[in-house]
This record gives structure tokens, sequence and C-alpha cells, in this order.
């Protein structure tokens, strides 16, 4: 576990000014208690490292004190670069939620850009809404807890569950999905069960992942119109929305070359907390999903969560 030091905690009364060092500062579900950008929304926090304070020294030609970017809480050994949307940082009893990395920046309004004509905010400052209320002061110890997505793999196959033939498309799908994380610096824990064709494991299966919040739920097999294909029966009653556009574009795409893809019934959607897609059980047919679903996978959880990027 990563911890950072506050090197200082700053308030504005007015939006579009430095923030001035104060004592300590109380958080509440609002933001911080008496400042400007304090309200119902997802950047109530703002945090800088003191890495990039220095680095934008150099570049100014004079000194930077804590607060004139605006920020409410100054640290010293923190990367940026590490931090990602629903990581979390804790001091105490406070707990914060990273919202957003970066922002637009407003240079008309905002007082160091004018003085100096750029301002590190818009690419290295990270906002945070309040989990948990409390209180934070200059020398306090914040500690950095990164998320862990955590997914179910699921491959439904009564010959690979006997043992006739090894089951790769389950073996793809984690290849893929570790990769993606891994190459954003995220961490992601997956669990993979491999079951016969039955109806009642999966039903089982299915309720746990949204009994235990899983992030992602990933299906393979089960996806067609034979005897055995239940697993789209199975998950789509429940679902409590469906996201119908991935799966169309991805049977029209694929069906135009090979009109056999229209045959599949997979869907994608939400049910509770958990982001659901149903895949064929072929590697091929894997590769091709998640080729698409990866392109909008984290967007739909920022949306899951909330987030606005904007």
């Amino acid at each position: 576990m990563e911890e950072f030091k506050v090197v200082s905690v700053n308030i504005s009364e007015r939006k579009g000014t430095v923030k001035k060092p104060v004592a300590g500062i109380t958080l509440t579900h609002q933001g911080v208690e008496g400042d400007a950008h304090s309200g119902p929304w997802n950047r109530q926090v703002s945090i800088l490292g003191m890495e990039s304070i220095r680095k934008f020294e150099k570049q100014a030609g004079r000194k930077v004190c804590p607060g004139e970017f605006a920020e409410n809480i100054t640290l010293d050994g923190f990367d940026y670069l590490k931090i990602h949307p629903l990581d979390r940082f804790t001091c105490g009893d406070v707990e914060i939620e990273i919202t957003q990395i970066g922002k637009e920046c407003h240079g008309t309004s905002c007082a160091i850009f004018k003085e100096v004509g750029d301002c590190v905010m818009p690419k290295e400052g990270i906002f945070a809404r309040v989990l948990h209320p409390g209180h934070i002061k200059e020398g306090d110890v914040v500690e950095f807890h990164p998320r862990m997505y955590r997914a179910l793999v699921i491959t439904l196959s009564d010959r690979a569950s006997a043992g006739e033939y090894e089951d790769k498309s389950g073996a793809r799908l984690q290849e893929i999905l570790q990769n993606f994380f891994k190459e954003r610096g995220l961490n992601l824990f997956i669990h993979y069960t491999l079951i016969p064709d039955d109806r009642h494991k999966l039903e089982d299966l299915v309720h746990q992942a949204k009994d235990e919040l899983v992030d992602f739920l990933f299906t393979t097999g089960g996806t067609g119109i034979g005897p055995r294909d239940f697993t789209i029966d199975i998950i789509k009653p429940l679902l409590n929305k469906e996201i119908p556009g991935i799966m169309e574009m991805i049977r029209m795409k694929y069906g135009a070359i090979k009109p056999q893809a229209l045959i599949s019934r997979s869907v994608a959607g939400v049910m509770g907390k958990t982001l659901v897609f149903t895949l064929p059980g072929s590697v091929k047919a894997v590769n091709e999903y998640m080729d698409e679903i990866l392109k909008s996978l984290l967007h739909l959880v920022n949306m899951m969560h909330g987030l606005d990027m904007h």
C-alpha cells in the first residue's frame, strides 16, 4: 500500500481564485466545507502532487505555493500517472473516490493561467468525491487503495467439462481481459469456471455474481438455437438494462461476411452492479466479440458508477 504525506490543505471561497492554506479541512458529503467547489457533483475535492508543482516551477521561473492551482489537498510522493478513476484514498475516517483525472481548462477564469499562461490541473490534477466524511490536516498521511476489478468467466460445454477437449475459448477470453487491464495499469482478478450445459448451475453462478457485486460477467457458449443452447434464456430475464447496440453491431459486422454469425443470440447488459456479456463458444468468436466490447468497456464502467468524464 502506498502512502503520501499531506503537504498542505487549501480553501477558496470563490471559483477561479487561488486557494489559501489552512490548518485543516472538514470533508462532508458535499465536499470541502467552506470551499467554493463543494456541491453535489463529482469534482468535490481536488488533489495535486508536489512533483507537478516543482516541475511547473521550472517552467514558470518562480516558486509556486500549495493552493495556487486551486487544489484542496497537496500531496508529496504522488504520481498522478498511477491513479485511475474509482481508486480510493483514505486518511483516518476520510474516504474519497477518484472520479476524474485532469479537466477542461478554463484559462480565462484561472488565476495562475492568467499570470503564467499555463496550468497543470487540466493534465495532472486529480478529482474525487467524498464517500466518508472527516478531517484532514497538514502532516497527515493519505493511503492509496487502487481498485481491484473482478470478473467471472463461465464456459458452458458438456464435452469440455467432461474432459473430451480443452476449453480454449474461456482461456482466450481470460488472456484478452488480463492484457487489456494490464496495459492500462488496472488491476483485475478473474474467477473462471467450466460447467456442463446445466441450467441450474448457470443460474446459481449468475445469481452469485450479482450478489457478490462482481464487476464483469462473461459467458462463452450456449448462444445459438440448439436444444442445449439456453444461456440467453437464463441470463436475459435477469438483466435490469439491456445494451443492444453492442451485440447488434457485432452481428451485422461479421454477419455481412458470414451469415451464420447472425444466428447468435448474444446479449449485453447490466445486472445490478454487474456488466454482463454472453459470447459464443469459439476462440474466433471470442476474438471478434472482445475486439468490439473492449472499445466501450471502461466507458460503461464509468457510466455504471455515475462518472461524468467531461
